[in-house]
């Protein structure tokens, strides 16, 4: 009976450290990083992504992550191109970004759909976030995944 405990037991802890990192929010860090068809440099390549696309893992192996996105899709990418920098993308098909936290605040420029940015601060309801080019602005948050 003991031994059934401790085998129960390490097949609980083999669980948890399988799943550990699973469902975890990370975001590209890299200018244009590929994403693959599976975890190997040679797997086809399915799409490219930008620096801050926000990511959710799903999977990984030593050196790969499986992940989806904010559409749902799903794709490989090495581990070594994510870190943990809190980011955003935008879901609306159009988006204005602002001057600040409020829509009386100017509209400084608008952005499409699928557009990541890096979070700075949050005031309420809007996000400060910034661009890869450095654009930076205010956007409503109901607009971003």
């Amino acid at each position: 009976m003991k031994f059934l405990k401790i085998i129960n037991t390490v097949f609980f802890l083999l669980l948890l450290c399988g799943a550990a990192g699973a469902n975890e929010r990370m975001a590209v860090k890299y200018d244009v990083v590929n994403v693959r068809s599976a975890a190997d440099a040679s797997a086809s390549v399915l799409w490219k992504v930008e620096k801050y696309h926000p990511i959710i893992v799903v999977e990984k192996t030593k050196e790969w992550a499986r992940f989806k996105d904010f559409e749902g899709d799903q794709g490989w990418v090495h581990k070594s191109v994510l870190d943990k920098t809190e980011t955003i993308i935008v879901k609306a098909n159009r988006c204005n970004v602002r001057s600040g936290p409020g829509t009386e605040h100017d509209i400084i420029f608008s952005v499409t759909k699928g557009i990541p940015f890096k979070v700075l601060e949050k005031k309420g309801r809007w996000v400060h976030v910034v661009h890869a080019d450095g654009d930076k602005g205010w956007i409503f948050n109901t607009l971003i995944w």
